[in-house]
């Protein structure tokens, strides 16, 4: 195991890799301000040879993944406790670091604004289990959830997250695939009821987020 000089970047990619659920090299290179993949690329190889990092090829198609390792929990003052990584949920929160990514970057969204659903539920604190999006953030004193939906599920568990966010937050945005999909169909229902929804299309998300890092 090789050594290298921790530097104040290296524990802002270790707490950003723990407070969202799945970290892939692009999505960190924006997050923690590098000037491009390969230098991203190349320090995050010094993570891993240093054994603070591993980084993991568990899906066919998707770029591998970095977790933390015992050793960068102890180093950021982590929850030692690792937690286990949902093959099926990979694409998903792939998605959600991408869109915090362009709201960065088309919204001026700063990334220390949002907090993410694992944040939320330790902050509901334990045996706590109520429906969290899957991050929020606020600007000029307005809070707005952010839900990314790749999958349609049962039509009265999509209304009722939708009544928790009109609850609970000033505006709510969901992305998913398709603006002529049914779960565009069964949002742009609730509309008329709720009007604090927005909708964005994943491709735009991921577009966009594409292109700008190289």
């Amino acid at each position: 195991m090789s050594e290298i000089r921790i530097v104040d970047r290296d524990i802002e990619i270790i707490r950003e890799i723990n407070r969202w659920r799945v970290s892939t090299g692009r999505v960190i290179a924006v997050i923690a301000g590098f000037s491009g993949l390969r230098a991203c690329d190349r320090r995050l190889g010094k993570l891993c040879e240093s054994g603070y990092l591993e980084r993991k090829k568990v899906l066919y198609g998707v770029a591998g993944i970095y977790t933390l390792t015992h050793r960068a929990r102890l180093l950021a003052g982590l929850p030692e406790r690792p937690e286990s990584t949902r093959i099926e949920q990979i694409p998903h929160d792939i998605a959600v670091t991408e869109t915090a990514i362009h709201l960065n970057k088309t919204k001026g969204v700063p990334f220390g604004d949002i907090t993410t659903e694992k944040q939320l539920h330790q902050q509901d604190g334990f045996g706590v289990r109520r429906h969290r999006p899957d991050f929020i953030y606020t600007h000029a004193g307005e809070t707005t959830a952010v839900e990314v939906e790749l999958s349609l599920k049962a039509k009265a568990r999509l209304e009722a997250n939708v009544l928790a966010n009109f609850k609970d937050y000033d505006h709510q945005l969901w992305v998913i695939p398709d603006l002529q999909s049914r779960i565009a169909q069964i949002l742009r229902e609730q509309m008329k009821q709720y009007p604090n929804i927005l909708l964005l299309e994943l491709k735009e998300v991921k577009d966009y987020v594409r292109n700008i890092i190289r």
